[in-house]
């Protein structure tokens, strides 16, 4: 339960004076949703604005804050025209204020005539004549000292304005209370920090307070390293089952090459945890094709062969339905039963596979969350797989594993090749294994950037493709057509394409029905049709070895990571393969760079340390789509200078300080209240 000193800070947004129906709709664009998401919705820049008494040519360009006086309203003809103000400062020098799309009414009230008003506003030169439009400011002078030289500027969404945002956040720091101290003394005083309110308080009045928002970022790096630690240390207390299997059942599978070095590695990794007592938890990172699968079919059989279940988790339908089809498919000829359960399979069937995982008849279990449902119950679950791991809270993994009398022994994988910074970041109750070689006879993706003024030139080029018996994928950012956007839409293309080719087209998209979505992916898997078009939902979980051709439009828009998971999706095979990145015209660095890298490396670890310098954690991680926790406060290279510091200090609280149950553990428990990093925990200790 919530400390009583955070309940005023976690209260809904409709708390804070002022925030109604219509206001709230922009707020809950950018998330904020409580009083405490406005608190920790920073300023991203700043405005210095200079105080001045006379206005100055020199200043143009400039924000400047001065006393004028108006002195006539100028209205052009029509609505759309400006409506102007004259007005002098103390000298006599005159300026117009300039105002676009109001009635005239509205800057009369704001500017009467021989009435001093404090304006601020861009002064700019127009000809020989000062002028600013749309001052940001314009108050009675009795009211303008508390407009700062220094002003912070907040991310918007249309509907509300950066005054509006300052005095909410300024609300939302009235709600934030005076916390005890969770920082280890000697830190705090190695590092000159101030307290929490203080940092808090400093880092929305100047954003450029560096030692501010180190503190905050601290603060939140170390909620996190502290809550990881918690679920390590409740893990490892649990008592798990010893899983050694003999090994029959693993000699029986025909493999088409023989593992990769990396591939034995981390199987004797896997053999070596689960033949403890103490439940396993393990993260098994690999590049896209480096041979995930296998890797996790030998714990799953070594599960089986020892007399128990297990079972394998995936984030979407698509990706369940591969992982059951791809597994089928190496078990043929063994004894081993194995189902599959999505929210799909309804009545006898579901009741089937429901008995026989009850009973012990079904070996291995393959499914999405639906395998977490309460009637889903199992004779003797020893081993839970979960695949794409970032798409999933702990506190869902952690539902996996309540579902047996001893905890199971957990493996997540990931194809998102993660650095060693996020490793520690989101993974650190885990030991890591990592796939680092290619299987044999898996081909290098060339990859080429082109304009998509080019458009053409594709198609043409996709048509000869078709031509020689070839498959293509054509990945599109958005489903249906949007006024505000002018990203290429799955739907519209898919239609152009079949102008072009016919029925050779097949469509894939997140809104699609599941059965509808099978439809499509085994009309491509059986070579029916040629060409897919589809958002990114099959940005993981697809193989067809035939095809060997991807098209990304509006490649520019995405972010590496997804870009090479996409990527991966050709290559599969033995034939060369090829990527074509469609781009827009008008690229910024970032984006070109990002482009530049894609081109000249496959190297999925790589990309994945200059993803995370360019984007950030939420976005490479997935956790923005996905609901956990994210970082609001620490950026990425924050996150790089902190987080060993904040995991020995969260290690010292643990390990010397008396846990949470001291004086400063207390102070952090409030900590993980605040970062909202007290649900796994509980969880884990009620477990």
């Amino acid at each position: 339960m919530r400390p009583d000193i955070l309940n005023p800070l976690f209260a809904e947004i409709s708390a804070l004076k002022g925030v109604g129906p219509a206001l709230a709709r922009p707020l809950e664009r950018l998330g904020l949703a409580r009083a405490v998401d406005v608190a920790f919705h920073l300023p991203i820049s700043w405005v210095d604005r200079k105080l001045t008494d006379t206005l100055d040519m020199a200043d143009a360009g400039r924000i400047i804050g001065i006393v004028l006086t108006p002195v006539e309203y100028k209205a052009s003809g029509g609505t759309r025209a400006p409506f102007r103000v004259h007005a002098t400062d103390s000298q006599g020098n005159y300026v117009s204020l300039i105002f676009f799309g109001r009635n005239s009414g509205w800057p009369r009230k704001l500017l009467p005539i021989g009435e001093p008003r404090f304006v601020s506003g861009k002064l700019d030169l127009y000809g020989q004549d000062l002028q600013i439009v749309h001052p940001d400011h314009v108050l009675p002078t009795d009211e303008a000292k508390d407009i700062p030289e220094r002003e912070p500027v907040y991310g918007l969404s249309e509907g509300l304005t950066n005054n509006r945002m300052r005095e909410l956040a300024a609300q939302a720091l009235q709600r934030a209370p005076e916390l005890p101290e969770w920082i280890e003394p000697s830190v705090l005083a190695h590092r000159d920090w101030p307290g929490w309110h203080e940092a808090l308080a400093r880092a929305h009045k100047d954003p450029a307070d560096a030692t501010a928002k180190a503190r905050l970022a601290y603060d939140e790096i170390f909620a996190g390293q502290l809550a990881l630690m918690l679920v390590r240390a409740s893990s490892r207390k649990r008592r798990g089952m010893p899983v050694q299997g003999d090994g029959r059942l693993r000699s029986l599978l025909k493999l088409p090459f023989a593992p990769t070095g990396a591939q034995r590695r981390s199987i004797g990794e896997i053999e070596g945890d689960m033949v403890q007592a103490t439940p396993m938890l393990r993260l098994l990172q690999g590049d896209v094709g480096s041979g995930k699968t296998l890797v996790a079919l030998m714990a799953l059989l070594n599960a089986v062969e020892a007399g128990a279940q297990g079972a394998m988790l995936a984030p979407t339908e698509i990706l369940a339905r591969q992982h059951f089809a791809t597994l089928q498919k190496m078990l043929a000829g063994l004894p081993v039963n194995i189902a599959i359960l999505t929210g799909r399979e309804k009545g006898k069937a579901r009741e089937a596979t429901l008995m026989g995982l009850a009973d012990g008849s079904i070996h291995i279990l393959v499914g999405t969350h639906a395998i977490f449902q309460e009637a889903v119950q199992y004779r003797n679950l020893a081993l839970a797989v979960i695949d794409e791991q970032h798409r999933f809270g702990v506190a869902q993994r952690m539902m996996l594993t309540a579902k047996a009398e001893l905890t199971p022994h957990l493996l997540v994988m990931t194809a998102t090749p993660i650095p060693r910074t996020l490793t520690l970041t989101y993974y650190g109750e885990m030991e890591v294994s990592r796939l680092d070689e290619m299987p044999p006879g898996r081909q290098p993706i060339e990859t080429r950037v082109l304009s998509a003024s080019r458009l053409d030139e594709v198609v043409e080029a996709l048509g000869r493709h078709i031509a020689t018996g070839g498959q293509a994928y054509w990945v599109c950012p958005l489903v249906e057509e949007s006024e505000n956007s002018d990203q290429a839409a799955a739907e519209a293309r898919a239609e152009s394409l079949r102008m072009r080719f016919g029925d050779a087209i097949g469509l894939v998209h997140g809104r699609m029905k599941g059965p509808e979505k099978d439809m499509v992916m085994d009309a491509f898997a059986s070579n029916r049709t040629k060409v897919l078009v589809a958002t990114t939902v099959i940005e993981v979980g697809v193989d067809v070895p035939n095809a060997t051709l991807m098209i990304i439009e509006g490649a520019d828009r995405f972010g590496l990571a997804q870009l090479h998971q996409l990527r991966g999706r050709v290559g599969r095979g033995d034939k060369p393969s090829v990527c074509l990145l469609l781009r827009g015209g008008a690229l910024g660095e970032t984006s070109r760079a990002r482009l530049a890298l894609m081109r000249e490396t496959n190297d999925g670890f790589r990309i994945a340390e200059e993803d995370l310098r360019l984007r950030g954690a939420g976005e490479l991680l997935g956790t923005r789509q996905s609901g956990e926790a994210q970082f609001r406060l620490a950026n990425p290279e924050q996150i790089a200078t902190l987080i060993d510091l904040a995991r020995d200090d969260a290690r010292l609280l643990i390990d010397r300080d008396g846990g949470l149950d001291s004086g400063r553990g207390q102070a952090a428990r409030t900590c993980l209240y605040l970062f909202e990093r007290d649900a796994a925990v509980g969880l884990l200790r009620s477990g």
